[in-house]
């Protein structure tokens, strides 16, 4: 049996295609049950992202067509409009992938953490719709083990690597508690919604998102408890916020050092933090010479996520080392299952001589033999059988000059 990794993901694949072959967490079940009824897959499961789908499956040979196929009928796409992007491998570089998705090592950001979680999903949707056998149930496993062992022995996620993470990571060097403050957010794309996810994550107390748009603002704001606000509404609320963080498409600025100045005054001196994460800025840099004003621009921050950024490469190179490692002890693993089957069947024949001597032991002892003959037959006849086949096979190996299975044999009993 072969284990394979198949997929298409952010480096090897446009959006266009990867949304084609998207798979939703609710229609998991039934797609994966109709994966595993193909005749060549014994064992199977699907991890499906924005960034990637991938199947890992267990099969009787490295054949990918009936998979491709399946592909095809189950999303009506035609084979020539994705195989050009697929990635395969299998075996060891399967397990090896399967290690380094985990780990973040294939992110678009190197050593982010949300992808081990998306693989935990992916392996308890495989679990629940019984698709998962004994090899790939434990990969699956080792898998996680091996992510949580990189996490642990390497600085991979310690570091912020986006603006964002950043910004909010500074907010929390500076107030001692994020929970007792007020973030302001100015604008409404995907840079402000990262950060008050963050934001969120961290504790924030409040949440006041402002834009042009009300309703952007607002649908934004009902994911963090926020409260929403037009722009026009920005020099009411500025005294507010403890934190500013603004990234807005605007090309003239949105706070000048008078507002910002007369904010402060309102709240009597007390420090606030602003960033400017727009290009051009939202907020003029002459702010920055006002006490009690703490102004970060996104290149501020820019030379911190690249510093950032070295220090998880040089600790995705011990990651590299540690799952070079963690792949051998799962082949390992995996060939002496190839063994099991021999020792159980070699347990078995051996218990079914012992049987049958003893059998033949207790009906002589019940007919009135003495007991220390009948143990000397045991013995006598148990070693017999025993060795009997064994003993004709190394004859037969040595007439055939199978010098191979002698040497082998020797090993196998030990033998000096």
């Amino acid at each position: 049996m072969t284990l394979l990794a198949v997929g298409i993901n952010y480096n090897t694949a446009p959006v266009a295609i990867r949304e084609r072959l998207a798979f939703p967490t609710d229609m998991l079940d039934n797609t994966l049950k109709n994966l595993w009824n193909l005749r060549e897959i014994s064992e199977a499961a699907i991890l499906s992202t924005c960034n990637r789908t991938e199947f890992y499956y267990q099969a009787d040979s490295d054949n990918q067509s009936s998979l491709v196929n399946w592909i095809a009928d189950t999303k009506q796409i035609k084979p020539a409009d994705f195989i050009p992007y697929l990635y395969s491998y299998k075996d060891s570089q399967s397990i090896r992938h399967m290690f380094r998705v985990a780990c973040g090592l294939d992110s678009m950001i190197l050593g982010e953490p949300q992808i081990l979680g998306q693989m935990k999903t992916a392996y308890h949707a495989a679990s629940q719709a019984g698709t998962l056998g004994r090899n790939l149930s434990k990969l699956f496993q080792h898998t996680f083990s091996a992510a949580k062992k990189v996490r642990t022995d390497t600085a991979i996620g310690s570091s912020p690597v986006s603006v964002a993470f950043a910004a909010v990571q500074l907010a929390q060097q500076i107030f001692d508690k994020l929970s007792e403050q007020t973030a302001l957010l100015i604008g409404a794309g995907e840079t402000i919604e990262l950060t008050a996810r963050h934001l969120y994550q961290h504790g924030i107390g409040r949440i006041i998102i402002a834009n042009r748009t009300y309703d952007k603002a607002h649908a934004l704001a009902m994911q963090f408890n926020g409260y929403a606000i037009n722009l026009a509404e920005l020099p009411n609320h500025l005294a507010e916020a403890d934190i500013v963080v603004s990234s807005t498409a605007s090309q003239l600025p949105i706070l000048g050092k008078g507002r910002v100045e007369s904010a402060i005054k309102i709240r009597k001196h007390k420090p606030m933090f602003m960033v400017d994460l727009a290009v051009p800025r939202d907020i003029e840099a002459e702010v920055a010479q006002l006490r009690d004003v703490y102004l970060y621009t996104v290149d501020d921050l820019q030379n911190t996520v690249n510093q950032n950024m070295d220090s998880r490469r040089r600790a995705a190179e011990q990651a590299e080392e540690i799952i070079d490692t963690q792949v051998e002890h799962f082949m390992a693993w995996l060939r002496s299952q190839g063994a099991q089957e021999t020792i159980r069947d070699f347990r078995t024949q051996a218990e079914q001589t012992r049987d049958e001597a003893l059998q033949k032991a207790l009906a002589q002892l019940n007919s009135g033999a003495a007991a220390d003959e009948v143990l000397q037959r045991l013995a006598h006849t148990l070693t017999n059988k025993l060795i009997h086949t064994p003993c004709a096979q190394l004859r037969e190996a040595g007439a055939n000059e199978r010098h191979d299975l002698i040497a082998a044999s020797r090993e196998i009993f030990k033998l000096r």
